[in-house]
């Protein structure tokens, strides 16, 4: 059996789930937690880097904090996916900024994954080249 692939339709409640998303993450990058918190369910779910569990948005840049002494996204794409009762949107880019010592980087690629239900961020899992680029600073890898 052949499978095959349905077109996507955005529907106002994809386009919204999007934007819910790319708000949420204007906010985390402020930092701005309490804003991002607008944006979330009281039980939310994050996955960071490392398997790291969270629950709010004030976590997640408190792990910033220590890692970076600042980071922004260069959001370049957002895809949406339709479901069930849900909506998927994944945002891809690439992250800038400045290591805790001051060292400027950019082009550190990340995906984040988001699962949106009635209007807001359910769950949130993150993926980036960070650790990969500290262990290279490290001389760990090559």
């Amino acid at each position: 059996m052949r499978a095959t692939a349905s077109p996507i339709i955005h529907t106002e409640e994809t386009s919204a789930a999007a934007q819910i998303v790319e708000r949420f993450l204007v906010a985390s990058m402020v930092p701005d937690p309490e804003t991002a918190a607008t944006y979330i369910s009281p039980n939310l779910k994050i996955t960071f880097t490392g398997g790291r569990k969270y629950s709010h948005p004030s976590e997640t840049a408190a792990f910033n904090a220590g890692r970076y002494k600042w980071v922004k996204k260069k959001m370049e794409r957002t895809d949406v996916v339709p479901g069930a009762g849900e909506t998927i949107v994944y945002n891809l880019g690439t992250l800038y900024g400045e290591w805790p010592d001051g060292t400027p980087f950019e082009g550190n690629r990340y995906v984040d994954r988001f699962v949106v239900k009635g209007g807001k961020i359910v769950q949130m899992d993150v993926w980036n080249d960070s650790a990969e680029r500290l262990l290279t600073r490290a001389g760990i890898t090559a």
